[in-house]
């Protein structure tokens, strides 16, 4: 046994679309010409209220002999207020009010007195509750001196079903108003986070790009610096030892290609979005000797030790990365600001609370040039550093020279 589900109408959807449509027309117009709107209603209300007067009303009085003067004079009052309902609900229902004291009390008893439900409904869409109480108190006079004047009824069955009419049209306002605050806080909620999620990209692009500029600065720099070396060294050894000269060439090939090849990687990975993409791990601290020996070979004496204290724990790979770009950078600097005769030192300590890294330098400025107390390098390291709540402080020697001193703790130790 098989089940059909019921067919819905085809055209439902596509009216509830056009309904909405005409709404969302409608009021778009009301708020581009609301007087438009407003003098439309009290037209089409007082002309209404007016045919009422030309004998209808005398079907509902209480005495029908009241005179025909009074009768529009009062239609008048009821009709022509709900041109300020908006601006002013709580004046023109104050008007209205009064208007419906003296029907009532006349006996005239005018159907058009209902119209006070529209500015009791703008009162209660847009004033606050306790505007809304205070004009509800203008209600029920009227109520009571139609049924004191005129005791035909129980005096409950003149009041109490208007006073509840009106209560409904409060209550509706009320229902009207929390929704369109609702709506508006989800809008404006929407708003938001679309403001924020804006802002959150452009952090994380900036995030970005300054890391990418920090790579790129590490890598290129640095071979730079390398292959400059190396040609510097070359060009003295030419005319002495050819041999020295070839061997410094060889080590520029090299050079060069190993740096083409990162940046060829660094590059392959901005522009491929495949998640299988080849990447290339990252240096390490087991990478430094690599990295010292081609800086030796660019014309730079440099001494490495490694200190191992008791209980000393390993870095993360993060914090190993940070530590081999720290000097990596600091040599670039040296070979490009030390001078040709300076000699650099690099000691690596490992502490049970932390790992500290000195490089230091004996060379002087060469003339032309400026100590890096600035710039893309040091900004990077002090970046790097900061990522593993670690401290860097850089600086001239007392005897000449250079230091950079790098301590990243490890979990759970102090900076």
């Amino acid at each position: 046994m098989t089940t059909e589900e019921t067919p819905q109408p085809a055209d439902a959807t596509g009216l509830s679309r056009h309904v909405q449509h005409l709404l969302t027309g409608v009021r778009d117009f009301d708020a581009r010409r609301p007087w438009l709107w407003d003098a439309t209603l009290t037209a089409v209300w007082t002309v209404a209220a007016l045919v009422d007067a030309a004998g209808g009303w005398r079907t509902t009085a209480r005495d029908p002999s009241v005179p025909v003067w009074l009768v529009v004079t009062l239609s008048l009052a009821f009709a022509v207020p709900l041109y300020w309902r908006r601006r002013h609900p709580t004046a023109a229902l104050a008007v209205m009010a009064c208007a419906a004291l003296v029907s009532e009390g006349s006996g005239a008893s005018l159907q058009a007195a209902y119209l006070q439900t529209l500015p009791l409904f703008h009162i209660a869409l847009v004033r606050p509750p306790r505007t809304l109480l205070r004009s509800f108190v203008l209600l029920p006079p009227p109520l009571v001196a139609g049924a004191v004047r005129f005791p035909s009824e129980p005096w409950d069955q003149q009041i109490v079903p208007t006073l509840w009419a009106y209560a409904l049209v409060a209550l509706l306002g009320i229902a009207v108003r929390s929704r369109r605050d609702h709506t508006a806080g989800l809008v404006d909620r929407a708003r938001r986070l679309e403001i924020e999620r804006d802002q959150e990209v452009r952090l994380a692009a900036a995030a970005e790009r300054t890391r990418i500029a920090r790579e790129m600065h590490d890598i290129i720099g640095h071979n730079l610096s390398v292959i400059t070396g190396l040609a510097d060294g070359g060009r003295y050894a030419a005319t002495k030892n050819p041999e020295r000269a070839a061997q410094a060439l060889d080590a520029i090939g090299t050079t060069s290609r190993e740096a083409l090849a990162e940046l060829r990687r660094l590059l392959g990975v901005l522009h491929d979005d495949d998640q299988e993409a080849a990447r290339d791990p990252q240096p390490t601290l087991a990478d430094l000797d690599t990295l010292i020996t081609g800086v030796r070979k660019a014309g730079l004496p440099v001494r490495f030790d490694v200190r191992d204290e008791p209980g000393a724990q390993p870095l993360p790979p993060g914090a190993k990365l940070t530590v081999y770009r720290v000097v990596q950078e600091a040599l670039t600097n040296t070979l490009k600001h030390a001078g040709p005769d300076a000699k650099a030192t690099v000691l690596l300590t490992y502490t049970p609370a932390a790992v500290r890294t000195e490089i230091t330098d004996t060379g002087r400025a060469v003339p032309g040039t400026s100590a890096p107390t600035s710039g893309q390098g040091l900004t990077g390291m002090r970046e790097r550093a900061a990522l593993y709540d670690g401290t860097l402080a850089c600086g001239p020697l007392p005897t000449g020279g250079w230091a950079v001193r790098l301590r990243l703790p490890l979990e759970d130790s102090p900076s």
